[in-house]
C-alpha cells in the first residue's frame, strides 16, 4: 500500500509541471520571434538525439549513418512532422544495411 501512494505522489509530481504550461500555452501570446524559436524546438532536440547515433550506427561503414542523417536533415528543413523525419532516418538505415 505504502509503494502505491509513492507512486501516485511521484505521478502528481511529475503530472503538474507539464500539465500546466500545456493548459496555459494556448491563451499566452508570445512576439513572432519567440514564436519561431518556440517551433523550431522538436527539430533541435531531434538533432541532437540523433546526431550521436549517426556516428556510431556502424564502425565499419560511416556513411549509412550519414545518409539516414541527411534524409532526416532534408524531411526537417521542408518541415515534416518530427516522426515522419525519424522513421525516414531508421528506413534509409535499414535499406543501406539490406544492401
Amino acid at each position: 500500500m505504502e509503494r502505491m501512494i509513492l507512486i501516485a505522489a511521484m505521478v502528481v509530481v511529475t503530472f503538474i509541471p507539464r500539465a500546466i504550461p500545456a493548459a496555459l500555452i494556448e491563451k499566452m501570446k508570445f512576439p513572432k520571434k519567440v514564436e519561431k524559436f518556440l517551433n523550431l524546438i522538436p527539430y533541435t532536440a531531434m538533432a541532437s538525439l540523433i546526431f550521436p547515433g549517426i556516428l556510431t550506427v556502424d564502425g565499419s561503414n560511416v556513411l549509412i549513418g550519414l545518409l539516414g542523417g541527411v534524409a532526416a536533415a532534408v524531411l526537417a528543413y521542408l518541415r515534416a512532422p518530427l516522426i515522419m523525419c525519424v522513421v525516414s532516418a531508421i528506413v534509409v538505415d535499414m535499406l543501406l544495411y539490406l544492401i
